[in-house]
């Protein structure tokens, strides 16, 4: 007979050579994201010239390209116009720079395996998982799924492992006892 156990000591993925390869693993993927969102944030800042190639654009269309509907292309980039010229976009640029250095807080304690660091991303994760299937709920998509499903293990998987690991174990090393004559 099959005997099928799930409990914290049976689970491949909590042993220590194993919990530190999904650590790092986990860290490397919030260091990415964080770069994403500092590539973002610092693009829309301050390298934000999107008014001058619109008003190109706009200017194009009016001149040559839709004639007829020349006046709903023209409405529909004076509007986008506005929203990248006014506050909206600059606060999503600052938004996105706050965030990033809160993932590569979490993404460089969590490499080097710090206790404040795993605290830290369990609880910034698992905030922003009622966002997500909140998002997910509004618009279906693999690609929103699969980070809610990511976020879900992360959190789960530090849960098990903060849970799992006093205190002291996760700041001190093992003790080697070495003979010397």
């Amino acid at each position: 007979m099959l005997r099928v156990s799930h409990s914290s000591a049976d689970l491949k993925i909590l042993r220590p050579q194993n919990r530190v390869r999904y650590l790092k693993l986990i860290a490397l993927f919030k260091i990415a994201k964080g770069i994403f969102l500092l590539c973002f944030g610092v693009s829309v800042l301050f390298l934000n010239n999107r008014p001058k190639w619109i008003d190109g654009i706009s200017d194009w269309i009016d001149d040559e390209a839709l004639v007829v509907h020349g006046r709903a292309a023209h409405y529909l980039l004076t509007r986008l116009q506005e929203v990248l010229a006014g506050g909206a976009l600059h606060a999503a640029g600052l938004l996105a720079l706050f965030y990033s250095a809160i993932l590569f807080t979490e993404g460089i304690g969590v490499y080097f395996q710090q206790r404040w660091a795993e605290f830290l991303m369990v609880f910034a994760t698992a905030t922003l998982i009622p966002f997500e299937v909140w998002h997910l709920y509004h618009k279906l998509s693999i690609g929103v799924g699969a980070v809610l499903l990511v976020n879900c293990f992360i959190v789960w998987f530090l849960y098990r492992v903060l849970k799992r690991e006093p205190a002291h174990a996760a700041t001190t090393s093992p003790k080697v006892a070495v003979e010397t004559r």
